[in-house]
């Protein structure tokens, strides 16, 4: 029997047992990190579903039926018209599915939101064969414009590494470590405090009871969708707080966890609403980029990573938009910062969602990924801005992936210790469960992106009316030119896979991320501006850096060539499994 319910049009089938997916991270990083480090970041849980994109124009658009009264024409009112207009045209759009779902002999349970399309439940067990048979059907109808899998999606991080200002090397100047964000120096500009700016982290959740996040959070929300891997007890709801991502080794043995590996909470949200937002001088722990700042934490990961239709409507939700079933986002954010991410290339499910995020005038900042690889999505979409990971030194990160579609680098970090060991943050100490606060050691894009998020928040601290695409401008075309360490060779965009190398405009982006420059051209862009008050934290003479690459040794030589070789077998191993993409 057919059941609809609210959604948009994206089929998502309630399955996790088939048609592998490969997370950000990559085979090869996470081969090396077992290998080198003992991590246990694990590579991939399989998808959910399917994802339907409708052709445009088959429902028909919604008017606005309630006249703009000059007594409601208030920006609430405004705000309460549009959202109940999209709901109007969701139900349509539902009903429209319904008859094309009959019309194609796809029996489904219930629908549900993905962003700019439509989650449908189908009955749960639901093999390979019958799914890839359901996703042909929907193919062949003409009112059908694509159909996808609903990935479950991997954050896009290593692992801590080790567990106060001195030790963010990342904020300092050039002149201490060339890869640096120059934060101390942008911060004599403005501090943001006196301007506060909401940015949303679209991630795993964050720890509420973190001293250094006191008062710099919003209530957010939670759209993990699936209970038996929410870890909270239930699916969406307002609590938008980390229980924890953990998986056993027993759990990753039963059919419901198939193809997820056994790790630790990683704490990931927590880790980057650190980076953007943590306190400042207050006397405990590290400084935030724009301790100004106030984050809504948007959960939509949780076990074995995140759900895409979960991960859509997240960042709808972020952007101020409607979702089906969920109340409307009292503090929508310009800023959005996605460390989430899928194989192969950009396709309709993101790029329809990022489309609308962005003509609501908000900017998606996005890890590039860990795969030491070419970029796929959302790092390659159009409108989103693409940060790539740099070492202490300025060079590519080792894991950091690339191509042309990145806009920007910035410290992800070498993780190696000696040298500029991660982005030191905000954690909780808890294996599983959360136990006290903490601190250590993050490396990959996924903090490269919160550090450029942070710089464009502080940017709409001094200039509020920038739209999102205004900013992606100011921060990439603000930039620092890309380092040349002499003992590599330059990044090439058309390489399979590449290691640590020299970043050019085609692999990394515009140059190096830079706080003071974006701040010294947002204060031209807006005259009269004050450049503020200077507020610093407590000055440190910094270690100088060996750049984390070149100079590693024989550690580093085992492990490039333990890289290259799971690179290769992982290409050789999805060719065989035809997952490649």
């Amino acid at each position: 029997m057919l059941k609809s319910g609210m959604g948009r049009f994206y089929l998502s089938v309630s399955l996790r047992r088939s048609l592998p997916v490969t997370r950000w991270g990559g085979a090869a990083l996470v081969c090396l990190v077992h290998l080198l480090a003992g991590s246990g970041v694990h590579a991939a849980g399989p998808p959910v579903g399917l994802l339907v994109q409708l052709k445009p124009g088959v429902v028909p658009t919604e008017a606005d039926v309630v006249p703009p009264l000059a007594m409601r024409d208030t920006p609430q009112a405004v705000q309460e018209r549009a959202h109940a207009r999209w709901q109007r045209q969701h139900a349509a759009t539902v009903r429209h599915f319904d008859q094309v779902a009959r019309q194609a002999g796809v029996a489904y349970v219930a629908a549900g939101s993905a962003g700019e399309a439509l989650r449908v439940d189908v009955t749960p067990g639901t093999d390979s064969a019958a799914l890839d048979n359901l996703a042909r059907r929907l193919r062949l109808h003409p009112d059908v414009a694509e159909v996808l899998p609903n990935e479950r999606l991997r954050r896009r991080a290593v692992v801590p590494t080790d567990p106060q200002f001195a030790r963010q090397w990342h904020l300092l100047a050039p002149s201490a470590y060339a890869g640096a964000v120059n934060a101390t120096a942008g911060w004599t500009r403005t501090t943001g405090a006196n301007a506060p700016v909401t940015v949303a982290v679209v991630d795993t959740g964050v720890r509420f009871d973190h001293p250094d996040l006191s008062g710099k959070l919003l209530a957010g929300y939670d759209f993990v969708s699936e209970v038996d891997y929410a870890n909270d007890g239930d699916g969406r709801d307002a609590d938008a707080s980390d229980p924890g991502d953990w998986l056993t080794a027993s759990e990753a043995d039963t059919a419901t966890f198939r193809g997820c590996d056994p790790e630790d909470s990683s704490w990931h949200g927590t880790a980057i609403a650190g980076v953007i937002a943590a306190g400042a001088n207050n006397g405990v722990g590290v400084t935030g980029l724009h301790w100004g700042a106030r984050v809504v934490p948007v959960r939509v990961a949780a076990k074995c990573g995140a759900v895409l239709s979960d991960l859509l409507d997240g960042v709808r939700w972020a952007a101020g938009l409607p979702v089906a079933g969920v109340p409307a986002n009292p503090h929508p954010a310009k800023v959005i910062n996605l460390s989430y991410g899928g194989d192969g290339a950009c396709n309709t499910a993101y790029q329809s969602t990022i489309d609308a995020v962005s003509a609501a005038g908000a900017l998606v900042v996005v890890a590039a990924g860990n795969a030491g690889a070419p970029v796929t999505r959302p790092a390659d979409c159009r409108g989103v801005l693409a940060v790539t990971a740099v070492r202490g030194d300025g060079a590519k990160a080792s894991y950091g992936s690339y191509g042309p579609t990145v806009g920007l680098a910035a410290p992800g970090g070498s993780g190696f210790a000696g040298s500029d060991e991660g982005i030191y943050t905000t954690l909780n100490a808890g294996r599983r469960s959360p136990t006290t606060a903490s601190y250590g050691y993050m490396v990959g894009t996924s903090f490269s992106a919160p550090l450029a998020a942070g710089a464009a928040a502080l940017a709409l601290s001094v200039q509020p009316g920038l739209s999102g695409a205004a900013l992606s401008q100011l921060l990439t075309t603000h930039a620092r030119p890309h380092t040349q360490q002499p003992q590599l060779a330059a990044c090439s965009p058309t390489a399979w896979s590449q290691g640590s190398c020299n970043c050019t405009s085609q692999t990394c982006g515009s140059g190096l991320l830079d706080v003071d420059l974006v701040l010294a051209a947002a204060q031209v862009a807006q005259p009269g501006t004050s450049p503020g008050t200077p507020v610093t934290p407590p000055v440190v003479t910094p270690t100088p850096s060996d750049g984390g690459g070149g100079s590693m040794g024989w550690a580093w030589g085992v492990g490039l060539w333990l890289w290259l070789w799971a690179v290769r077998r992982h290409a050789v191993n999805c060719r065989a499994a035809g997952s490649c993409s």
